[in-house]
């Protein structure tokens, strides 16, 4: 691929600067080049798709009876995996002539599809149900049946089309997670904002270039963006030239104008942003990155550069910024559009943004130190925490009050509004976000504590709310929407059995998923065969083209024959399977790593036996529980204790303990929080979920032995995606 090395460089700085504590992640000059047993990454074997990154949709090739995906080249047949299928699909969606797409979304759509098909063979975990969500109104609150909520729409962007008949033409909206005063950019310097952060965020932030739509995709906002020119350059390039319209304003009346929609970017590059606390990967995608980033207000050179080269102010109604070839083709290259304005005072204080033809700069002022100190990164870091009315809001709302104590917040209607991607402007008045908790929710909503409850679910907190509002319809509203994501069994796909494909095929057989959703969800719910939302485009595009997917409904003797075809026929002396207790694989000793020949069972009463030159590993899943949990008790008797698993020669031990600490052993030390320093689990039970307008898991999958360390989604090497040197 173009750029690999950059790519990869900023990759390696994105991971460093995750919020994680101590974390897992190799450090400078570190380098693992051993990732697949006995074999070197680079010497022996590359990625399949660096190989062969060119490829385009019509040349693959579909097996009708398996749904798996191939190419030819060179007079040979390849086999598509994770990795290639996960790149191609973003990157590699140019429509072919001649073909029968007509669109780059219906080649992201064939791609999509594809990648969902392998997924569900590789299992890389196993779905257990999949929730319906309820949401439940005060009946005061108008519109929210002709406005639902939906996964990619949540109440805080919903609300813009309800109207309240309270007296004070309020609504009290509410998360469970505490809001931490980081309103004006939630994101600044964590790796994971919190979802009440976010939310006001985007109340109090508006008028952006590119909108989320309520279907959860993309579009230029024409509320804002008078017209978009986009030009596809010779080098590969794009550039995108945003004319916005000159009637913007902010809560305070004043003008908004190109530079409140570039400053929030050139306020979080470069070293005065890192002092500040912020990540420093502002406009990271734009031509002249790397020099800008570099700058440090006297090092103008061939390696640093006070001008970002490829962001410009053309005049004060017009920005125009160029994509990196690096950056393209790419599926959802319209986010590379998207800016949201805000005042330039707020993040840069007496300094300003200039462009004197060569593109945009700060003003000298902005890099002055105290002694070895940006002074302006106090001003940055203070813009983050920023709750007053002494700098305006661009969004439907605007900060009225910051309660410390109680962390809520308090907003009122932004009168200069000019509405949000369908023109559309708030009737509510007054809205008050405050954390509410679970236990005590419901009465809290019954009491008038709060208006909305938000992602009801279960069997008995879902039948509490449908009783309600049957006992007082004329005082309660409800509405549900199915969700996307689920619960799943997740693995360590690199760690003893759990990384062989039939391990986990096999115990997608012996569970019996349907019953275990509808014990779980109480019937509110169901269950999925891949990673997706029933309710997406590309779901929809790909079911009408024929989706094949495996239900694996429960058999164990579908289970014993996956088993016995990946070659768990043995016991522990490398005698042929008895037909009772534990199998046992055989595995060539150059094919084992050292953390393989020292797996164990929990207890250490199965352990990886070496018979000859060989080594027996024992068909035993150590799982980790997270306590006080219902899915973790149904997965004793679902999982665990599964007369099934034990009829197909497996033996399941658990250990219970919290979630971070569970996490941390997933993660194997990222966290820091607990990890006994010796890979042991192979199993864990959480959940997640698809909510983003974003389908993209590149860079995901790779084998490159520091990607598959610091941002694999389930540690698993797909065979497939080897090719090999040698």
């Amino acid at each position: 691929m173009k750029n690999a090395k950059k790519l990869l460089a900023l990759v390696m700085a994105l991971a460093m600067c995750l919020s994680l504590g101590a974390t897992a992640f190799a450090s400078e000059g570190e380098e693992e080049v051993v990732s697949i047993a006995g074999k070197e990454y680079g010497t022996d074997y590359v990625e399949l798709y660096e190989q062969f990154s060119d490829v385009t949709i019509d040349e693959v090739i579909e097996d009708e009876a398996t749904g798996l995906a191939y190419i030819e080249r060179d007079g040979e047949q390849y086999e598509l995996g994770m990795d290639f299928l996960s790149m191609a699909m973003v990157y590699n969606c140019t429509v072919p002539e001649g073909g029968v797409w007509e669109t780059e979304d219906d080649v992201y759509a064939t791609w999509w599809r594809l990648y969902i098909q392998r997924w569900n063979y590789l299992l890389p975990e196993v779905p257990l149900y999949s929730n319906e969500y309820y949401d439940v109104y005060n009946a005061q609150i108008k519109g929210v049946e002709e406005h639902p909520t939906n996964p990619y729409w949540g109440p805080a962007a919903a609300v813009i089309d309800w109207s309240s008949e309270k007296e004070d033409n309020s609504i009290i909206l509410g998360n469970s997670t505490e809001l931490s005063g980081r309103l004006r950019s939630a994101a600044f310097g964590v790796s994971s904002p919190g979802a009440g952060d976010l939310d006001v965020e985007n109340l109090i932030t508006g008028l952006e270039t590119v909108s989320t739509t309520k279907e959860g995709g993309y579009e230029v906002n024409p509320t804002v963006v008078e017209n978009m020119e986009t030009v596809d350059n010779e080098d590969g390039s794009r550039t995108y030239t945003i004319h916005l319209y000159d009637d913007l304003k902010f809560s305070d009346g004043s003008a908004i104008t190109a530079k409140n929609y570039l400053v929030s970017m050139l306020a979080n590059c470069g070293p005065v942003a890192v002092q500040a606390g912020s990540q420093g990967t502002g406009g990271m995608n734009f031509v002249g990155y790397e020099a800008f980033n570099a700058y440090d207000g006297t090092n103008d050179g061939d390696e640093a550069s006070k001008t970002f080269s490829g962001v410009r102010l053309l005049d004060d109604y017009t920005l125009q910024v160029t994509v990196d070839a690096q950056y393209m083709p790419y599926f959802y290259a319209i986010t590379y559009a998207g800016f949201s304005p805000q005042p330039v005072e707020l993040w840069l204080g007496d300094a300003d943004i200039m462009d004197d033809g060569e593109g945009v700069y700060l003003t000298d002022n902005f890099y002055e130190k105290d002694g070895d100190s940006y002074t302006h990164a106090q001003q940055i870091s203070d813009a983050v925490w920023d709750h007053s009315q002494d700098y305006p809001y661009s969004g439907p709302y605007m900060i009225e009050e910051w309660n410390e104590a109680d962390k809520s917040v308090t907003l009122t209607k932004n009168p200069e509004f000019k509405g949000n991607y369908e023109g559309t402007v708030p009737s509510i008045e007054k809205i008050v976000y405050k954390r509410i908790i679970a236990e005590t929710q419901l009465a809290d909503f019954e009491a008038g504590g709060v208006d909305v409850l938000s992602g009801i679910t279960g069997g008995n907190e879902t039948n509490e709310v449908i009783a309600l509002v049957d006992a007082n319809p004329d005082k309660y509203v409800t509405t549900h929407y199915s969700r996307a994501g689920y619960g799943k069994l997740g693995f360590r796909g690199d760690l003893g059995p759990a990384q062989f494909v039939e391990v986990r095929q096999a115990i997608a057989y012996c569970m019996d998923r349907a019953t275990f959703a509808k014990d779980f969800t109480g019937g509110y719910g169901g269950v999925t065969d891949g990673p997706y939302y029933t309710g997406s485009w590309m779901y929809e595009a790909a079911m009408a083209d024929g989706m094949l997917l495996n239900a694996y409904d429960t058999s164990v003797d579908s289970a014993i024959a996956v088993l016995e075809a990946g070659g768990w026929v043995y016991n522990a002396d490398g005698s042929d399977y008895s037909g009772e207790g534990v199998r046992y694989k055989k595995i060539p000793a150059d094919q084992m790593y050292d953390y393989d020949i020292t797996y164990a069972s929990i207890d250490g009463a199965y352990k990886v036996e070496k018979v000859g030159d060989d080594y027996y590993m024992p068909l035993v899943l150590n799982w980790y529980g997270t306590s006080d949990n219902t899915f973790t008790d149904l997965l004793v008797t679902g999982f665990m204790e599964n007369d099934n698993m034990k009829a197909a020669g497996f033996v399941v031990q658990q250990t219970i303990g919290e979630f971070n600490p569970m996490l941390d052993e997933l993660y194997q030390g990222a966290l820091g929080v607990s990890y006994s320093g010796t890979p042991t689990y192979n199993c864990f039970n959480f959940a997640t979920g698809f909510t983003s307008a974003a389908y993209d898991y590149s860079w995901n999958w790779r084998l490159d032995p520091y990607w598959f360390e610091n941002n694999s989604v389930c540690y698993i090497k797909d065979m497939a995606d080897v090719y090999w040197l040698s």
